[in-house]
């Protein structure tokens, strides 16, 4: 007997849909035509019927506010479809509790997931596949952070550049690309020389933003100021080591790893901590 809040799969009305999506690691657009070809295959050899597909392009595992995710559990919970499809439960998500909250809602609704590479997914894989999962992303962290630490060793920027410097990439004899060097861009140079002086003549950051905003002097970009110079921008944070006068950078001291980042679970939005000195 057929349970009845599910699906019946071997028949060819059975609506599939299918959930592709790649992060920005090591991955490129071409990524979800595959993961979409070999789930249409899987659906194909089980009879069922593609009803849609969902796709999210370079977007982190962890994140759970990916638009066509979004979407998917918002057409599966009008009945839109009967089976969901995606090449691996990594696919769905990264995170131990995202996968787990989205099974339970499938569940919920009779709907049950299938993969390419898992078969139908079941509380089984949710517990395997999601400590995996976490322990892929806490070992990549570790890898990351330590090949970013023996890159600032080096004196080369260990992500994300100060206003005044551009990136330079280098082309080694065996092909591989060398990155982390950073180079002057004059015109910002003289900008933050002027600024120095400026705040050495007893300006404050108010008057400085305001005067490089009446020469048309383009500001940094970023994402509370854009356009136009800011108090903000020219003193920032002492303790943060944020704003113009407070990078020691410009007085040759590479400083690297102030801050750790960590995501607030009731927001799912990255908070910044101070890390002690001694880190």
């Amino acid at each position: 007997m057929t349970d009845p809040i599910s699906p019946d799969r071997s028949s060819p009305m059975t609506r599939a849909v299918i959930y592709a999506r790649y992060s920005t690691d090591h991955q490129s657009e071409a990524s979800i035509e595959d993961q979409l070809r070999i789930c249409r295959r899987l659906a194909e050899t089980r009879g069922w019927t593609v009803a849609g597909t969902y796709a999210d392009a370079a977007m982190s595992g962890t994140v759970l506010q990916r638009p066509e995710f979004q979407r998917l559990i918002a057409d599966a919970g009008r009945g839109r479809f009967d089976v969901v499809v995606s090449e691996r439960l990594d696919r769905i998500s990264r995170d131990q509790e995202h996968v787990a909250g989205f099974y339970k809602q499938m569940v919920f609704l009779g709907i049950p997931l299938v993969t390419v590479a898992e078969g139908e997914i079941n509380e089984l894989h949710i517990g395997l596949k999601g400590t995996m999962s976490a322990l892929f992303l806490k070992d990549l962290a570790i890898k990351t952070h330590r090949g970013l630490e023996g890159r600032v060793r080096e004196g080369k920027s260990g992500g994300g550049l100060s206003y005044g410097y551009r990136a330079v990439r280098h082309l080694l004899e065996n092909g591989e690309v060398q990155r982390g060097d950073r180079e002057i861009i004059p015109a910002e140079a003289a900008v933050i020389q002027r600024i120095f002086k400026e705040y050495l003549a007893g300006h404050s950051a108010r008057e400085i933003a305001s005067s490089l905003n009446d020469d048309g002097i383009p500001a940094p970009d970023s994402a509370k100021n854009i356009g136009s110079w800011g108090p903000s921008t020219i003193s920032g944070n002492h303790k943060r080591g944020t704003g113009i006068l407070n990078n020691e950078l410009y007085i040759g001291r590479l400083v690297w790893n102030r801050l750790s980042y960590i995501k607030d679970p009731a927001t799912q939005k990255r908070v910044s901590r101070l890390n002690p000195p001694e880190q």
